[in-house]
């Protein structure tokens, strides 16, 4: 059970911002491992201002495959019809690989080795100021994955989890500043209403929900809920942090990955670049739209670890693209909540309007 779960934990990176070990593996399949929360600023400290490859440095001539890295987790299961069709492809378009964890993204992304990457909103936000501004988003591809969970029947509105116990994970990254961001505007203190009892792991919240009885409550992320419903007797989803979000700030949106584009490839491979935003759109309609055909091929990729476990988590993850005005609109007003939380979790200040690709 224990290693099932921490195959299906890779989803939570995208939320926590996970920086764990893994070892990367072209096409079809990515080491599953055991994952540590760690915020943004740790993963991109490594990298110095003005880090990012020159034009000169850009491997990536007219013609060659554009180099794509993905998580395994929500924010890359939009993209496996695309990784699919490649495989027929004589001359593959994209070179998609796939990482256990965002830490072993950045160095590359940020030195070129790299094009573009499905990475979390927010470390997308502080790549941006560690490189000044080489790094953009060219488009959103997932949405919240936050669930409020329950061996009870007595939470049905965020006002009922006053005076509760909540187990999460992701103390000093995005499911805390999140949770206190819905708490606070539906008018409860989570200092003061609430006890949170944040934990390393999500298997130590699944094993306090096993120990608690009836009526404790979690914050977990898809589609770790789906595979933690298998586990714990009477366990049942009470909230979407994402629809609850929505009620406080329909003009924002609970985002968890982007697609992150180095501005050097924008610049000199912009056709290219709108064939792929054009690609992986129609990729992530046909994942949405083939629940069941999509399960097989996340599970092939090594995204999750069973195609029965994806089947059930993709409606629950979210998946989307949003380009354009609208992806500014939502993904201005997420990063300007986590800012006002924590200024470190989007590199210290807000990205500039050249942060959104193909906004005038």
């Amino acid at each position: 059970m224990k290693r099932l779960l921490s195959m299906v934990m890779a989803a939570a990176m995208a939320l926590s911002l996970v920086a764990c070990g893994g070892t990367a593996a072209s096409g079809s399949s990515a080491s599953s491992q055991a994952a540590s929360s760690a915020p943004a600023s740790s993963q991109a400290e490594s990298v110095p201002a003005s880090s990012t490859a020159s034009a000169s440095e850009d491997t990536a001539a007219s013609g060659d495959a554009m180099r794509i890295a993905g998580l395994q987790g929500p924010t890359t299961m939009g993209m496996v019809k695309l990784m699919k069709d490649q495989e027929s492809m004589e001359s593959p378009l994209y070179d998609v690989t796939m990482y256990g964890a965002a830490d072993e993204i950045v160095p590359l992304l940020t030195k070129g080795e790299l094009d573009a990457a499905a990475i979390p909103a927010n470390l997308a936000a502080t790549l941006y100021q560690k490189t000044e501004g080489k790094i953009q988003v060219a488009a959103v591809n997932t949405l919240g994955v936050l669930y409020v969970v329950t061996t009870g029947d007595d939470v049905a509105s965020v006002a009922d989890l006053a005076g509760k116990t909540i187990y999460s994970t992701g103390k000093g990254t995005t499911p805390e500043y999140v949770l206190n961001y819905i708490l606070t505007e539906n008018g409860i203190d989570p200092a003061k209403d609430v006890t949170i009892e944040y934990k390393s792991e999500a298997t130590e919240v699944l094993s306090t929900l096993q120990s608690a009885g009836e009526g404790a409550v979690a914050v977990l992320p898809q589609p770790y809920v789906t595979a933690a419903q298998a586990q714990v007797e009477g366990l049942n989803v009470a909230l979407d942090l994402t629809e609850e979000w929505n009620k406080i700030d329909p003009d924002s949106q609970l985002i968890t990955g982007v697609l992150a584009v180095r501005s050097d490839y924008a610049e000199q491979h912009p056709e290219e670049l709108e064939v792929f935003l054009a690609d992986y759109r129609s990729s992530i309609e046909w994942v949405t739209a083939n629940t069941a055909d999509a399960a097989q091929l996340v599970a092939e990729y090594g995204i999750v670890a069973k195609a029965p476990l994806a089947e059930k988590a993709l409606p629950a993850c979210n998946i989307t693209y949003m380009d354009g005005a609208d992806m500014k609109q939502a993904l201005s007003g997420y990063l300007d909540v986590l800012y006002q939380q924590d200024a470190a979790s989007v590199g210290g200040a807000l990205p500039g309007d050249d942060f959104y690709y193909g906004v005038e």
